[in-house]
């Protein structure tokens, strides 16, 4: 049963991300229409595949995604669309996958953000922009604020938009579920 799972996530999930990825780098948001389609159909499939323990892992894989995320949003550092994809994407992968998926796209992010940067010539203006986040994260006063947000840099930055860093990340995890690299 697990095997029939996981090729319905794929068939499901995987153009859901891509979706997801692709109006991410086109608007720079990812739609709540998509992001709850995902969730009521992982939640669906987890239901119908694993009864109320697929559900209850799905909640939790939800939790995993949002908790993940939400203080990066907090912070003004991403899009709520961001939170809400990887919170849709623990819905069908688990806790476990959830994290690992985040891990990957976040190492995916950080060299991708290096490229944008070398590649446009903002070196100077990011190693400042650096700086400004690390004023912002070091005075709770400035934490959460408006300080040192993403929006908040302009023309001196390049906004990654995360969906697509995401998008990657779970695409190797499922590539890896697929392939028996995280087991069975």
């Amino acid at each position: 049963m697990a095997l029939e799972f996981w090729s319905v996530t794929c068939v499901v999930l995987v153009p859901g991300v891509l979706l997801a990825s692709w109006i991410d780098y086109a608007q720079r948001r990812v739609p709540n229409w998509l992001n709850l389609s995902l969730i009521l159909a992982g939640f669906a499939v987890q239901g119908w595949f694993f009864g109320w323990s697929g559900m209850s892992a799905g909640l939790i894989g939800m939790l995993t995604g949002f908790g993940l995320l939400i203080i990066p949003w907090m912070m003004h550092g991403m899009g709520a669309g961001d939170v809400k994809l990887l919170s849709a994407i623990g819905v069908w992968l688990g806790s476990w996958l959830t994290l690992c998926s985040f891990m990957l796209g976040a190492v995916i992010g950080a060299v991708a953000a290096m490229v944008m940067i070398m590649s446009t010539g903002r070196l100077r203006m990011a190693c400042v922009n650096m700086g400004i986040i690390m004023n912002k994260c070091s005075r709770p006063e400035t934490m959460f604020s408006e300080f040192g947000s993403a929006k908040s840099f302009g023309a001196t930055s390049q906004l990654l938009p995360y969906g697509v860093p995401l998008t990657a990340g779970t695409l190797i995890v499922l590539m890896g579920k697929m392939l028996g690299w995280w087991g069975t």
